[in-house]
């Protein structure tokens, strides 16, 4: 069976020769006509991002067996610049999630291909992501995706931008036969002759992902990828008041030749999409998300499941003071782009008291004053209000010797929802004595997905109480180490264990681009994204086969037990 159809891809022709991809090519090129905003909107695409309003709504569906479908009932999201309705969210309820159950459970064990059945779909995904890398290439579809995330989930151009990019290229990553590498296998000799042992790479079968809201783009297609690159069929679900950027994602990708049936998208809230795989049983579920909710489901599936979470990281400012400005432009960009609201944003930063007597906290300060609302560079908060992000702040206050360094006030903005926050990029410096206490590790390090960091401050005999510190975090995904002294290096990498760790004078903890693993250590629940081994441990298992073809001579006969 072809994955992609045949108007698409000849099995026994060239695609890149053949008129067939001549004419996809065409159609491909074809758009709607300009919105008057510089660019013009894909004839795929069901959504003008720049006419999305309460007067325009845009009703978002939920994709099943190759259909787009309408829920019983829809919930409106408001927009988060000025709270007024623009999305309408057909959500599916706990007595509509049998037809999905169906759909999950209609794939078998095996997988919808593997190295010994269909395989010529490892090829054929090839293409689809040789052509929507092709399609995202293009200026007015790197536009469409980044206006319409930051539509959504409002961050500066740049950031958004970057997002489609990544996802772009890691597109062009597994094109042509690179998908097939994937499953690459291996063998070794047996005992005697005619015996051969060999390893693949097997998929789960059905197999679910869930996404978060803060890239809408990036996180639920890398993952969607790999899971259908090593034959699996997926469920996915993301965050109702994002899944629009991935429906229009899988509109291209349809467009590009990617079968209707490998993957249904589902709208609902947490507690339903529970319900719905408690009820399914999905052999593998991957979530990229809070750490509370990724234990809840942990326990809900039994450990079928890999966690990509944490949204507190770390940074250890060295001894040696490097170039000040560019350090404190990091460490600016890892704590406040996107207001934080990222899974590896900077939110403990160990400071050395040599970058302190540098003038550290005054370019800190100077940086975090430029943020504003007017260019994306402080945005509203989605997963928290105001009223949230005061009371934390406050409990930090709390604690003895505890001062604020700048921020810590709301933004004064009346258009922002109230269900969401808004306040001003804020360090809190907290003493590292104090910070080390029970009762006070368990406040400073709240997972507030916000422009909220904690600063402290170590010396040259105190490095250990740093190393303590990391040591008592319960996840680790991203750290850095800003230092050019080897010594200080070996000693804070051997001693800590998180799963990306950014170590040099530019070093930052923020950045999940295509090219590297991403993911946390140290937990045997860990999903990785975005390469290679990533794909392959998180989205397949290991099958031995061994093969023992000689035969049996006429003179064989039964030996003694043993």
């Amino acid at each position: 069976m072809h994955l992609v159809p045949r108007t698409i891809v000849s099995r026994n022709r060239s695609i890149r020769n053949s008129q067939r991809f001549k004419c996809l090519k065409k159609e491909l090129s074809s758009y709607k006509n300009s919105n008057g905003n510089g660019y013009s909107v894909p004839s795929w695409a069901t959504i003008d991002p720049e006419q999305l309003s309460e007067s325009n709504p845009h009703e978002v569906l939920n994709f099943l067996d190759g259909k787009w479908m309408k829920s019983k009932t829809s919930k409106f999201y408001p927009d988060p610049l000025n709270g007024k309705e623009f999305l309408s969210v057909s959500e599916i309820s706990v007595k509509e999630i049998e037809p999905f159950v169906n759909s999950l459970n209609s794939c078998p064990k095996s997988g919808l291909h593997n190295p010994f059945k269909n395989p010529e779909r490892y090829v054929d995904y090839g293409t689809v992501s040789a052509l929507a890398s092709a399609e995202m290439r293009k200026p007015d579809v790197e536009k469409f995706f980044a206006r319409l995330i930051q539509r959504v989930a409002p961050k500066s151009y740049k950031q958004a931008q970057g997002e489609v990019i990544v996802t772009r290229k890691f597109l062009e990553n597994f094109s042509g036969d690179s998908v097939r590498y994937l499953a690459r296998s291996f063998s070794n000799p047996g005992d005697h002759e005619g015996q051969t042992s060999s390893g693949y790479r097997w998929p789960y079968g059905p197999v679910a992902v869930i996404s978060p809201f803060n890239f809408p783009l990036e996180i639920p297609l890398l993952q969607v990828m790999g899971a259908l690159y090593m034959g699996n069929k997926v469920l996915y679900k993301g965050d109702s008041r994002v899944s629009v950027v991935m429906e229009q994602a899988l509109k291209m990708l349809h467009s590009c030749g990617m079968p209707v049936k490998d993957l249904d998208m589902i709208n609902c809230q947490g507690s339903v999409m529970q319900a719905l795989l408690e009820s399914a049983q999905p052999r593998m579920t991957q979530f990229t998300g809070s750490t509370k909710i990724g234990e809840i489901l942990s326990n809900a599936l039994g450990g079928r499941i890999k966690l990509e979470d944490s949204g507190l990281d770390w940074k250890i400012l060295g001894p040696d003071v490097g170039n000040i400005e560019y350090t404190a432009w990091v460490c600016d960009q890892d704590a406040y782009a996107f207001s934080g609201q990222k899974c590896s944003a900077q939110s403990l930063l160990f400071v050395h008291e040599n970058w302190v007597k540098a003038g550290l906290f005054e370019k800190l300060a100077f940086l975090a004053k430029r943020r504003n609302l007017e260019e994306l560079t402080n945005v509203p908060v989605l997963t928290v209000n105001t009223e949230t992000g005061m009371k934390h702040i406050e409990d930090l206050m709390k604690i003895n010797g505890t001062r604020i360094i700048f921020g810590g006030k709301p933004l004064n903005n009346k258009n922002i929802p109230a269900c969401y926050g808004a306040w001003e990029p804020t360090a809190i410096f907290v003493p590292i004595s104090e910070l080390l206490k029970d009762e006070n590790f368990s406040i400073c390090m709240q997972e507030i997905f916000g422009p909220t960091q904690i600063v402290t401050q170590y010396d040259d005999e105190s490095l250990e109480l740093v190393l303590n510190a990391c040591e008592k975090l319960a996840a680790h995904l991203t750290a850095s180490v800003v230092s050019s002294d080897r010594s200080f290096q070996l000693k804070v990498l051997a001693n800590t264990i998180n799963g990306v760790t950014y170590c040099g004078q530019r070093a930052r903890t923020t950045g999940a681009p295509q090219n590297h693993w991403f993911g946390p250590a140290g937990d045997p629940r860990s999903a990785g994204i975005g390469t290679r081994e990533a794909i392959r441990m998180v989205w397949s298992c290991h099958r031995e086969i061994v093969m023992d073809e000689q035969s049996i001579p006429n003179n064989w006969t039964i030996p003694s037990a043993t």
